[in-house]
């Protein structure tokens, strides 16, 4: 598959998608990247905006195996991996795959479940693996996660542990929609009852693996100029130099951020990658990286703020 085609299949996806979601072009498209980048996504945004259903039709879309987890309190690490059960009529333990052995992986309010639990993914995450009972099993190559979580209601969530937020490759801010876009939902669903499918919208699927494939190796063709790449560096450099973030990046972060600007730009339909596809993804890539420091919190300085300043502060190669 060549980047035209990769932008055919984003392109084809987008109005597949469009039919179930109004708006939210921007996370769709982040939400491609992250899975053509080998890469995880965290979605924060208020109830009713969307991020569960829009996971659901991005999984129809390409055909992936969609498997969900209701994140609470009382989960266990073996509600999410499975376990092996003993099984009284063979006098045998047999193995019961939890939901994580799916191919799309909607990890829903993710931060209302403790530590403990949350740890579970980060095997899958990071390895597209599991360990149970000390015997590793391999998760599909294609295993994404998309997990969400409420910014409005904290009470009873638990904050995910930096290991945790560097396991995702983007976290995305979703927004309520512009007038004209919740007049278009409440026109399209409003005389609905119930949540209908993506199927039952007309979702169609538009790829499968062969095509995942095919795009994920068209991204890893994508040229990277050594300008571009020095430009990575300096920015997620300014963010440990800045006196407005007490943790600044890391140098993982500078490689999945490269790696992210490739799909980006696989998915526009180039063979290479420009500052633009750095600039685009360096706030999605970078909030959750990074640390406010106590001077800025108590001046109310936020992270996406002193990030804006840096991203526009840096000058980009020409």
């Amino acid at each position: 598959m060549n980047v035209n085609e990769v932008k055919a299949l984003a392109d084809a996806m987008r109005a597949e998608i469009a039919k179930g979601v109004v708006g939210q072009t921007d996370t769709i498209d982040l939400m491609l990247t992250a899975m053509l980048a080998g890469g995880h996504i965290l979605l924060e945004g208020p109830p009713g905006t969307a991020k569960t259903f829009l996971a659901q039709c991005f999984a129809r879309t390409l055909g992936l195996e969609f498997g969900r987890i209701q994140f609470t309190p009382d989960l266990m690490p073996g509600d999410i991996i499975g376990a092996n059960l003993f099984n009284f009529q063979t006098s045998a333990f047999t193995l019961t795959k939890g939901p994580i052995f799916c191919e799309l992986l909607l990890a829903d309010e993710i931060n209302r479940t403790p530590p403990k639990t949350q740890a579970a993914l980060l095997e899958a995450m990071q390895e597209r693996n599991v360990t149970i009972d000390g015997k590793s099993h391999p998760l599909s190559p294609r295993f994404t996660v998309v997990a969400t979580q409420n910014p409005i209601e904290q009470q009873g969530t638990y904050p995910l542990p930096e290991a945790q937020l560097d396991r995702f490759l983007f976290k995305q801010t979703l927004k309520y929609p512009s007038p004209e876009e919740e007049w278009a939902i409440v026109a399209a669903h409003g005389s609905r009852t119930g949540n209908p499918s993506p199927a039952a919208l007309g979702v169609n699927v538009v790829g499968g693996p062969k095509e995942i494939a095919g795009a994920i190796e068209a991204v890893s063709a994508i040229r990277l100029a050594d300008q571009i790449t020095g430009y990575v560096v300096a920015l997620i450099r300014a963010t440990r130099e800045t006196p407005d973030l007490e943790t600044g990046a890391s140098p993982r972060s500078g490689a999945m951020l490269a790696a992210a600007a490739r799909a980006r730009a696989a998915l526009e339909g180039r063979d290479y990658v420009i500052p633009d596809d750095i600039k685009a993804l360096a706030l999605p890539a970078l909030r959750h990286r990074v640390i406010p420091s106590p001077a800025a919190e108590i001046e109310g300085r936020l992270v996406d703020e002193t990030l804006t300043a840096l991203i526009d502060r840096i000058e980009a190669p020409r």
